[in-house]
């Protein structure tokens, strides 16, 4: 299966564990126009089998669909380098990074200006459960508002 992680309502990382729960050996490569560093650690811990971005020459998705299918795994050299640097250099991790997948998607939405009853009803959770994630954020992060995540969020291009 090809999934991107942007998807309408529901987000892919989400879909991507519903997929992975009901058929935990079907390969998924996740293609998506965020760029590496942003996603692709997080969709590969959720169970994908690889990750592309959309800019990827077409001869690569051909090839990496192949290695996949053949019981593989999929990534490229750029992102092979991200993941060795986050095993070397652990404590410099960006803020977001220690967020879990949920946590990451509401201040995704919170930066690109939703309020928190938008994001309850679009990710079909209470506004009480998105303000618990909203707190989650700024205290893990060590922010003190909206404002300041939203900086944050552009600043590391989490947000177009």
């Amino acid at each position: 299966m090809i999934l991107d992680v942007t998807m309408p309502g529901r987000g892919g990382l989400d879909v991507l564990k519903e997929i992975k729960a009901a058929r935990p050996k079907l390969p998924v490569l996740v293609l998506s126009m965020h760029p590496e560093d942003q996603f692709a650690v997080r969709v590969l811990k959720a169970g994908a089998s690889g990750y592309m971005t959309k800019e990827s020459a077409p001869e690569e998705l051909v090839g990496a669909v192949k290695k996949i299918l053949a019981g593989g795994r999929h990534i490229s050299a750029s992102l092979a380098e991200i993941m060795a640097a986050h095993l070397t250099l652990d404590t410099n991790r960006p803020a977001h990074e220690l967020l879990s997948n949920r946590e990451f998607q509401v201040m995704r939405q919170i930066a690109s200006g939703k309020t928190v009853s938008e994001i309850a009803r679009e990710l079909s959770l209470s506004v009480r459960t998105v303000s618990t994630y909203r707190t989650r954020i700024l205290e893990k992060t060590g922010m003190k508002s909206n404002a300041e995540l939203t900086h944050y969020a552009f600043q590391h291009q989490l947000v177009h």
